[in-house]
């Protein structure tokens, strides 16, 4: 069975024919909605949907006055769409180490890189829909006077202390890439509560075009279509019971793993993880891949490198041993809502017999 599964179905379809007999398929009433409804959500005032989740990144911090000039201390274990955003806006990314358990930024670590390099934002990934610790990081961020932007990239559905991620930062991002917790096909989206800086996206992403229709700034052609919105309003109003079938599948995988020689996830106190991945450790992960595979189960590794460690950040000269070793060590497994009982049974029946 395979690592993911888009859960799209007839609703779906119907949205996307209502939009195409409109004939509006851009710039239509279907992105005013999918951003005002996924606002909604997140318990924030604004949402800007963008084409993907690398533009919203982009799009955020262009908004948030982060430039050339500017440091940005954020993970060195993400996707590298995390980091290849703050290049994208002439910004230095910073790395500072992980936390062993949740795979989020250490706030000692971050702390220590603040203090010693200065920084104008903090980028905090959500990974694998885990809550990174986002109080700390920002008592952080105001101690040094930065933005911080939360990169929600996984982590549709989680919440931190009872309230959704993407509504405690400057910024929240979201990617809704056909693999993530709720898709638009592709597609992204900037959350905001600061009026200047959803104006500033909602300009950034159309070429610069302020509300008078004159182009204010230089842009981007970011905008989502309006196919992609009606795909996701219709996924956004399923994406509780999404979250809800991968906590119920993680909890039997949980269960199935007690005396396994894995490390399973861990939730924070005070953290509902979304679980976008299920993601172990193991010291042999090449063993455990293939007893998985001999049972049909499908794996993934998210990431088999740290960002510094790719030739792209071959400048970046810098030790995070924590990051560099969970690179080495981690392992996903299919936990998506698609899954059938039999498959929960079959993952869970491969993972119990890892254990013997």
């Amino acid at each position: 069975m395979s690592i993911a599964s888009p859960a799209v179905g007839r609703e779906e379809l119907h949205r996307v024919a209502e939009v195409l007999g409109s004939g509006r398929l851009s710039g239509g009433e279907a992105v005013e909605a999918f951003g005002s409804e996924f606002a909604t959500y997140c318990d924030v005032s604004h949402g800007v949907p963008t084409t993907n989740g690398t533009t919203a990144l982009h799009a955020a911090l262009a908004a948030l006055d982060i430039g050339p000039g500017d440091t940005v201390v954020t993970t060195p274990f993400s996707f590298i769409a995390t980091a290849n955003a703050i290049r994208h806006v002439g910004a230095r990314p910073v790395f500072a180490d992980i936390n062993p358990e949740t795979y989020n930024l250490d706030p000692d670590r971050v702390a220590a890189v603040a203090d010693a390099e200065g920084i104008d934002a903090v980028l905090a990934v959500h990974l694998y829909g885990c809550p990174a610790p986002i109080d700390e990081l920002q008592a952080i961020a105001d101690r040094h006077d930065a933005v911080l932007v939360e990169d929600c990239a996984q982590a549709h559905g989680a919440t931190y202390r009872g309230d959704p991620v993407g509504s405690f930062g400057d910024a929240g991002c979201f990617s809704f890439y056909p693999t993530k917790n709720m898709t638009t096909g592709e597609g992204g989206m900037v959350v905001t509560d600061d009026d200047d800086v959803a104006e500033r996206c909602r300009s950034f992403i159309d070429h610069g075009r302020g509300p008078d229709g004159s182009h204010e700034r230089v842009g981007h052609n970011f905008r989502m279509p309006d196919l992609c919105a009606a795909i996701g309003r219709v996924q956004l109003s399923k994406l509780d019971d999404f979250v809800a079938a991968r906590r119920e599948h993680a909890a039997q995988f949980d269960d199935a793993i007690a005396d396994a020689p894995i490390q399973r996830p861990v939730e924070p106190d005070g953290c509902r993880h979304a679980y976008h991945q299920y993601t172990v450790r193991c010291d042999d992960r090449t063993a455990l891949s293939a007893h998985l595979e001999e049972y049909g189960v499908g794996s993934a590794v998210y990431y088999p490198r740290a960002i510094h460690e790719e030739p792209a950040y071959d400048g970046v000269t810098v030790e995070l041993p924590v990051a560099e070793r969970a690179a080495e060590e981690v392992l996903s497994i299919p936990v998506h809502p698609e899954l059938s009982t039999e498959d929960v049974r079959q993952i869970t029946h491969a993972l119990t017999e890892f254990s013997t």
